[in-house]
């Protein structure tokens, strides 16, 4: 932001910066459009929004973003990057945990949420509520990005040693903790929770109200989700038409030098995504009292899926930072979800009542 390699239509706020991201803001239009898209080389956003006949929203005074309708709004932030840095973006924590698919587009961009070295341009967001109407105005903020040079994936033998020294992920199950370098750390699907009839998890309510984003810990849980309880025998079948709040067995620690991505989807463990928003800042589950577990978004692709306790869900692959960020997750920053358990978006109230 300094260099002038991030640039804002009003001023880049001091609370958009976490440690390895920066939280980008929507605009105040939205254009509902009838397809996602790409635009591809030689193509800007706007050229094909025109293209689908795009409709207009004032966001100004917060307006409806219906579910399973897709929408593109211009960001606030644009790009001026150069050759040696490209920029990757994911969403929110509380976007995942949402179900609001969310993918940043660049003008001439060929894939989702990556924008080449080199780039000057602005930036949009593609937006679909999946599970629930949201309400939105202008500065909400469901994604963010980041800046990478280079490959600065951790070499094989420095993942092993970290993780064994317990610096990457922790368990107080007798659980096997292996690495793999292309993929990462492997983490597992806990489905037992703590003594008999646990809340393991929760599975959303089709047909509710929509959330207004702006309204922290306003709304009631039972409203909106079914709570899952520990089954005597362990596992769990995945509707394909239903979308999943899980957590890992393995409380997940991200070092001050370090940052983390969950891999989405891995055929290998199983036909379903997990983690829309994949990102975990430095500082993550770390010091003392901050011990976090990843919260897991799931849905089953095509066909039931049964999870089993235990069982491999994803990957946590960890990415080596230029140097370590002055403030830390969770540590003098509004961090919502560290310490966490199974936790649901923050415009939720607590569960169980206190």
């Amino acid at each position: 932001h300094g260099a002038g390699r991030i640039l804002g239509r009003s001023p880049i706020e001091a609370d958009q910066f976490q440690p390895a991201s920066i939280d980008l803001r929507l605009g105040a239009t939205a254009w509902r459009v009838r397809a996602s898209f790409l635009p591809g080389p030689g193509n800007t956003v706007m050229d094909r929004v025109k293209q689908l006949d795009g409709y207009p929203i004032d966001l100004a005074h917060g307006s409806v973003l219906e579910r399973g309708c897709v929408y593109v709004v211009e960001l606030q932030e644009a790009l001026k990057l150069p050759d040696d840095l490209t920029a990757f973006a994911n969403p929110k924590s509380t976007t995942g945990r949402l179900d609001i698919l969310t993918r940043i587009i660049a003008d001439q961009g060929f894939v989702f949420d990556q924008v080449p070295a080199g780039y000057q341009g602005p930036l949009y967001a593609e937006i679909t509520p999946r599970t629930f109407s949201i309400v939105a105005r202008p500065n909400d903020r469901l994604t963010q990005l980041r800046v990478r040079r280079g490959f600065p994936i951790l070499a094989e033998g420095e993942l092993d040693r970290l993780l064994q020294e317990g610096e990457l992920v922790r368990s107080s199950h007798s659980l096997r903790l292996f690495a793999d370098r292309d993929k990462g750390v492997a983490v597992s699907i806990d489905l037992a929770g703590e003594g008999a009839d646990a809340l393991i998890g929760w599975r959303a309510r089709k047909h509710t109200d929509r959330i207004d984003l702006r309204r922290i810990g306003h709304y009631d849980p039972l409203d909106f989700w079914e709570p899952l309880r520990a089954a005597r025998h362990g596992s769990l079948v995945l509707d394909p038409d239903d979308f999943y709040i899980l957590a890992t067995q393995e409380a997940v620690r991200v070092p001050p030098d370090l940052a983390a991505e969950m891999v989405a989807y891995d055929t290998a463990v199983g036909e379903f995504r997990v983690h829309y928003a994949g990102f975990f800042d430095p500082g993550f589950g770390w010091g003392a009292g901050a011990e976090s577990r990843a919260v897991l978004e799931v849905r089953s692709h095509e066909v039931p899926f049964m999870l089993e306790h235990g069982q491999t869900i994803g990957w946590l692959r960890y990415e080596r930072m230029a140097e370590a960020p002055e403030l830390l997750y969770g540590a003098g920053l509004a961090s919502n979800y560290q310490g966490q358990a199974l936790k649901l978006a923050k415009q939720f109230r607590g569960f169980p009542p206190t």
